[in-house]
């Protein structure tokens, strides 16, 4: 796949998304959401790629935001359709089947950082800067940013970040829980393509399977999540990467898995 705002490249099993703006901070527009969701259904689709890395280009910014200009002349219709498209986009990554890890390099601002949110995990380098600034632009974050934000890092912690506007660094940011890890900025991608390699190392269909499990279950009581967990747990226990993890492990090898 081409692309003019993206760059995609992937070996053994790890694809890298990295978008491709510097010039704005990676700015989000129109163009960059129709080449994501092109991105992402391609990937998908892709039984090669086991695990995808989402970073931006340069040191400065994983995402500084949406495009303001797009923004500023947005009314109340176009309002409600640009923010349902970054909702739908970002809906499509965390929902993809397959884990997806931001790098945040730098600035994760306004829907840039709704777009590490809709991830999986979010590794940080020590420079990044995470926040949803929208309420210094009179609007409110428009991409699932008020919906994961809190799911995250608790309500109040949440309210206090979007109603104030201020950016929390990496270390705060980890403090929170916003980010999973913190690390280097020189060793931001060789920790992504290690926590990838583990995960895609893993059976595929049961990677996906523990997606499925929370991503359902989220919503659930715990007796009706555990009703979907053992749903998920007996339909893994018909395949054949069961039957292959286990006889590798009773005959001490390694597994060779066929995602059936």
């Amino acid at each position: 796949m081409a692309f003019e705002t993206l760059l995609l490249t992937s070996e053994n099993g790890i694809a890298t998304l990295t978008l491709n703006r510097p010039q704005v901070l990676n700015a989000l527009n129109a163009q960059v959401f129709d080449e994501l969701e092109q991105a992402f259904t391609g990937l998908a689709a892709d039984a090669a790629v086991r695990v995808v890395l989402v970073t931006g280009h340069g040191d400065k910014a994983f995402a500084a935001g949406a495009d303001i200009k797009e923004l500023a002349v947005a009314d109340a219709s176009l309002g409600e359709l640009l923010s349902r498209r970054g909702q739908g986009v970002f809906r499509q990554i965390e929902t993809c089947g397959k884990p997806v890890i931001a790098l945040i390099n730098g600035f994760a601002l306004g829907g840039g950082c709704e777009l590490a949110m809709a991830c999986t995990m979010r590794i940080a380098s020590e420079t990044a800067r995470l926040g949803l600034p929208e309420v210094k632009l009179g609007l409110i974050p428009g991409y699932g940013g008020t919906q994961r934000l809190p799911r995250l890092v608790g309500t109040a912690t949440a309210l206090k970040m979007m109603l104030t506007g201020e950016m929390a660094g990496a270390a705060e940011a980890l403090r929170l829980g916003l980010v999973d890890e913190v690390v280097p900025p020189e060793g931001l991608l060789a920790r992504g393509q290690e926590l990838a390699g583990t995960i895609a190392a893993a059976a595929p269909l049961a990677v996906k399977a523990a997606l499925e499990a929370v991503r359902r279950g989220a919503s659930l009581g715990i007796e009706d999540g555990t009703v979907v967990e053992a749903e998920i747990f007996g339909r893994l226990c018909g395949s054949e990467d069961r039957k292959e993890g286990t006889s590798a492990f009773l005959d001490k090898r390694k597994p060779v898995w066929s995602g059936r």
